[in-house]
């Protein structure tokens, strides 16, 4: 049986297009509607049914905490200062900043590179959701997303987890020009034989 065509649907995904964290400001979705573009969310291809991620929401002084962590860790690492600057202002200007979190279950079945596109597939469905219900959005994640030391001291994830995004959302102060797409006739083979 085939499903009812969604051409509203289609239009929406053949013309989104993510804000920029620099432009987005407050306010941001208060947490019912946070709540429904999670459950959208949530509804990501799982295969066994793992639920190999979870999800961190930030906002306020947690902002402010993380944005000083990064700072701090990344001079510690010695990060070039211009573009540390970027990322401690993604968390000092951002309203609300989602993170989601890739958390690899043991499995015999679901290999571990099947639960990260998992949390991947999340981070996609939550941006859209986002812009979807009428707020600028953005998925990013830089160093910290994979930085041992700050995801256990500043996120206190477990060891083995990582940041799949930061899923930036708020309103949006300017619309970005689109950039250009892809070429399918570079990236895709029709195999028909």
């Amino acid at each position: 049986m085939q499903l009812s065509p969604r051409p509203e649907v289609l239009d929406f995904l053949l013309s989104r297009r993510s804000r920029p964290a620099k432009t987005l400001t407050g306010p941001g979705p208060e947490r019912g509607a946070l709540e429904v573009m999670l459950r959208a969310a949530a509804r990501s291809p799982d295969h066994g049914k793992l639920e190999p991620w979870r999800i961190v929401e930030l906002r306020g002084a947690a902002l402010s905490r993380l944005a000083e962590a990064t700072r701090a860790r990344g001079l510690a690492l010695g990060k070039d200062p211009g573009k540390l600057e970027k990322d401690v202002s993604g968390f000092e200007r951002s309203p609300v900043v989602v993170a989601v979190v890739a958390s690899p279950k043991p499995s015999e079945k679901i290999p571990e590179v099947e639960q990260t596109l998992s949390a991947g597939a999340v981070c996609l469905a939550l941006l859209n959701a986002a812009l979807a219900s009428g707020w600028g959005a953005n998925w990013l994640s830089s160093w910290m997303a994979y930085d041992p030391v700050f995801l256990t001291g500043s996120l206190g994830l477990a060891q083995g987890e990582f940041v799949a995004g930061f899923l930036h959302i708020g309103t949006e102060t300017s619309v970005p020009p689109d950039r250009p797409r892809p070429d399918l006739d570079a990236v895709v083979d029709w195999v028909d034989t």
